[in-house]
């Protein structure tokens, strides 16, 4: 028998194998998939970290490292300009401001996201306009944009959710029919690609998070990516408090202190230099996952749009069909995995439905401006029943599960495969 044969023989060996015995949850043995300890450093990072703290020029107008991590960054990513920022959050709050996005404006994003990108609207004192999800890959559904463009909106924030593309080509000629500005929400999305092109660089702009989570990580931090020379001066000057020059008091507009420090530009680039390698893991993890999910009736991974030509994968995402499971519920299927040792997440809840968007529109900021009827007739503007259905299946893991041995994904497959075998007894056992 050929190596490779006797390989894919030993896996399935080994995944019949497990659907024989019991479950943890009912007395059998955990299966034990541990994430990879994150982050991942050596003494590249420790060197990068005491060369600034030894000469002593931490702030980014003393030294060189932000300088030379944006250069580094949109040579990655094939943008004209980058500016770093203190996080992703600063990055989406810059760039509405320099799109001068303001109160009463109206801006789409997705309600399958992380808060930051509601918050950053919020901030502005605009009004976000919650678009439903194309529940097969998790990402707004662009067939629904147009519909919710009114003349008050001003801009569109599709969301790379978990590192995977939205649906560029079909938002961006929304976007550009209305004449409406994309920005990119690529917090999650380092090296994902659309078409062979980086994300973050469709749109007027790209932004990206470092914190701890993120595949590429610094603890906090943040970068605007653009390809527009006067977009890249008013963000370079919005994050510095309006000082786009770095000489003292030399101010061309309004901003705020957005900057990243020496110490995070230092560790950005020692981390770049395993960026590749680490995402290349998590390519093939999830591939050789995905294949063997596709074999799990109720496991249906996220689908990916045929012009993603590159996954970031800073989540696995998969909907849990609770019918293929003898009506084991999500939580019970969740409670299962974690008595293998398997971690795995709900994922995010309906963030149209969020009661922080409410008390915001309750402050006087909005009341100036958002009438108690239109505030009535929100929550029918932004009803996405395709999200609520989501966000009641979907199941999480982290990007850190993708960067172990190819073994443990068959684990993990072998564990889920058990479950289901045992679905019944699973779910009378939690029941009770």
């Amino acid at each position: 028998m050929e190596r490779r044969s006797f390989v894919s023989a030993a896996a399935a060996a080994t995944l019949v194998s497990a659907a024989t015995d019991k479950p943890a949850v009912l007395g059998g043995s955990p299966a034990k998939v541990s994430p990879v300890a994150w982050p991942i450093t050596d003494e590249t990072d420790e060197k990068a970290l005491l060369n600034v703290f030894r000469g002593g020029k931490w702030f980014r107008g003393y030294g060189k490292k932000v300088q030379e991590f944006e250069e580094s960054y949109a040579r990655l990513t094939g943008a004209r300009h980058c500016v770093a920022v203190a996080n992703g959050t600063s990055a989406l709050l810059a760039s509405l401001a320099v799109l001068q996005v303001g109160a009463g404006d109206e801006v789409i994003l997705p309600p399958y996201t992380f808060v930051a990108t509601l918050n950053a609207i919020l901030e502005r004192q605009a009004i976000p306009i919650f678009v439903d999800v194309d529940p097969a890959t998790f990402q707004i559904d662009p067939a629904r944009i147009e519909a919710a463009i009114t003349p008050a909106t001003k801009a569109i924030i599709p969301v790379h959710m978990a590192g995977a593309a939205a649906d560029l080509d079909s938002i961006l000629k929304v976007a550009n029919r209305h004449r409406i500005p994309v920005i990119e929400d690529a917090c999650q999305a380092h090296l994902g690609e659309w078409k062979g092109r980086k994300v973050g660089t469709y749109g007027v702009t790209g932004c990206f998070s470092f914190q701890a989570s993120n595949n590429l990580n610094s603890g906090e931090g943040g970068a605007i990516l653009t390809n527009e020379e006067e977009v890249f001066l008013h963000c370079s000057g919005f994050h510095n408090n309006g000082n786009s020059s770095h000489r003292p008091h030399s101010y061309v507009g309004n901003g705020l202190n957005l900057r990243m420090t020496e110490f995070q530009a230092a560790l950005l680039m020692a981390q770049m230099t395993r960026l590749e390698k680490q995402s290349q893991q998590r390519e093939s993890n999830a591939a050789y996952l995905t294949k063997m999910f596709n074999e799990i009736p109720g496991i249906v991974p996220a689908l990916l749009y045929p012009g993603c030509t590159r996954n970031a994968w800073h989540l696995y995402m998969f909907r849990y069909k609770a019918a293929e499971f003898d009506g084991l519920s999500r939580a019970q299927f969740l409670n299962a995995l974690k008595a293998e040792g398997i971690g795995a997440s709900s994922g995010y809840s309906p963030l149209n439905k969020n009661p922080l968007i409410d008390k915001t529109f309750q402050t006087r900021g909005y009341q100036r401006f958002l009438s108690p009827a239109e505030r009535k007739q929100w929550p029918d503007r932004t009803n996405c029943p395709q999200n609520d259905k989501l966000c009641g299946e979907a199941v999480w893991f982290t990007q850190t599960m993708l960067l172990g041995p190819r073994s443990g994904m068959e684990t993990i497959a072998g564990a889920i495969r058990n479950i289901r075998a045992h679905a019944g007894e699973v779910k009378r056992k939690l029941q009770g």
